[in-house]
């Protein structure tokens, strides 16, 4: 598997918008395999254009990362983007879902 597919699809993540793990995957024709979203994301460069701040996890909630500060990187991205977090460190997937027109690249 490529993770092109994957960062293709990140990269169609509007401003303001977030998407999920696992709907990342199905969009990538990766359904069931939201873990490798994350893998993929994680091997990014610094500085890489893909829009990796943008994918949240199920619950709309930032994952952990490996390198600290990691999570309040992504939550700064995403607010410099309009998107806030809840007391509960969610964000609202209800109201900042993106929906795509095309379900998947397969």
């Amino acid at each position: 598997m490529s993770y092109q597919q994957i960062y293709h699809v990140v990269r169609r993540i509007p401003r303001g918008r977030v998407a999920t793990y696992g709907q990342v995957a199905i969009l990538a024709g990766l359904g069931g395999h939201a873990r490798q979203v994350g893998y993929a994301l994680h091997a990014l460069d610094d500085g890489s254009a893909v829009p990796w701040h943008r994918v949240v996890n199920a619950a709309g909630r930032i994952s952990a990362r490996a390198s600290p500060g990691g999570e309040l990187v992504q939550q700064l991205l995403l607010e410099r983007e309009g998107v806030h977090l809840d007391s509960r460190g969610r964000v609202s997937l209800d109201q900042v879902r993106w929906q795509p027109r095309f379900r998947s690249l397969e």
